[in-house]
């Protein structure tokens, strides 16, 4: 919009909900479903909703006449991405996941380009499409792409951080404050511990650090979540692509346990990549214990230098341009139109 042009935002029903998440664009709806959950006459029915949505994004385009078309799936795109295919008119798909999700594994043979956010674990697509944009993430996060890491003095404070996304996670608020109480006395007494927690879950965390007599911040939000971040000397989260999209951008080290439960376990595959790279440790939540994730926390908290190097590592993999990068490809497609 900043360039000049005009955005449509199109989904499902809902979106009329969605008019502040996108100041300034223009919001479509079609109607969409999901076959997740439902039974035989279910997905007849959800089948009927998807071809209905595909005739009237068919409609809509004939009055927007749009010169590109980016899909970032989920059900609500597949019908516009299906329609875009059928108009024939120029489109991409932005995976933000290192597993190319369902509907995006459905589209990707009818579009041109698919913007990726990490390399592809699995249902990798053609090499030709695809094309590293990374993920964008809020303002606040790339404003913090230089922010230096420095890593805890010897004897100084170490501050954590902990958050399981948007939600919180329970998990973590069950293994992370008894994790943090089995430390060493030498290590538990310079930690300050940051949780963000379900809201039910803040009762269960806030006894659990006062009866170790830990210092801590606990929340079931925290607005200022990326600066918090930037202030950590180690992050404890999930593996979603919107925590590693900041966590790479800030560059911070960090210990991921990926939600078990994420479709195509795609959270594991993309804490995977940081791994790999040697930007974080990763634990799967079925073999998490306080005990063992408080060996690792002492063996990481005790190395400054490898905290640094991960650090290092995940800001080589942080992509602050990317909403500018994904922009650039949404022109591309739309000067190839007539």
């Amino acid at each position: 919009m900043r360039r000049g042009r005009r955005v449509v935002v199109m989904t499902d029903g809902r979106g009329h909900n969605y008019g502040g998440a996108f100041p300034g664009a223009e919001i479509a709806t079609v109607p969409a479903a999901t076959f997740a959950g439902r039974g035989i006459f279910g997905r007849i029915t959800a089948l009927a909703t998807i071809f209905a949505g595909v005739v009237a994004a068919l409609m809509q385009f004939l009055q927007l006449r749009p010169r590109a078309v980016v899909g970032f799936g989920g059900y609500p795109s597949l019908p516009v991405m299906v329609a875009a295919s059928i108009a024939r008119i120029p489109a991409a798909l932005h995976e933000q996941n290192a597993v190319l999700g369902r509907v995006n594994r459905l589209v990707a043979p009818r579009v041109t380009r698919i913007a990726a956010s990490l390399p592809f674990a699995r249902f990798a697509p053609a090499q030709q499409q695809i094309v590293f944009t990374g993920n964008p993430v809020r303002p606040a996060a790339a404003a913090l792409r230089n922010s230096v890491y420095i890593p805890p003095d010897a004897g100084g404070a170490i501050r954590i951080l902990v958050f399981g996304g948007s939600q919180g996670a329970h998990a973590l608020s069950e293994f992370v404050p008894a994790a943090v109480a089995l430390l060493p006395p030498e290590l538990r007494y310079r930690v300050h511990v940051t949780q963000q927690a379900r809201a039910e879950d803040l009762e269960m965390v806030n006894a659990a650090y006062h009866a170790s007599g830990l210092n801590f911040d606990s929340s079931a939000f925290f607005s200022d979540l990326p600066e918090r971040m930037a202030a950590a000397h180690l992050i404890i989260a999930r593996s979603g692509a919107s925590t590693l999209s900041e966590l790479t951008v800030i560059g911070r080290p960090a210990i991921l346990i990926p939600y078990p439960f994420a479709m195509d376990d795609h959270q594991a595959a993309n804490a995977a990549v940081l791994e790999k790279a040697g930007a974080a440790w990763v634990m799967p939540q079925s073999s998490v214990s306080a005990e063992k994730l408080s060996t690792l926390l002492a063996g990481i908290l005790s190395d400054p230098n490898a905290l640094a190097q991960r650090a290092a590592a995940a800001r080589s993999l942080g992509h602050p341009d990317a909403a500018q990068r994904l922009a650039d490809l949404a022109e591309q497609l739309a000067d190839r139109r007539k």
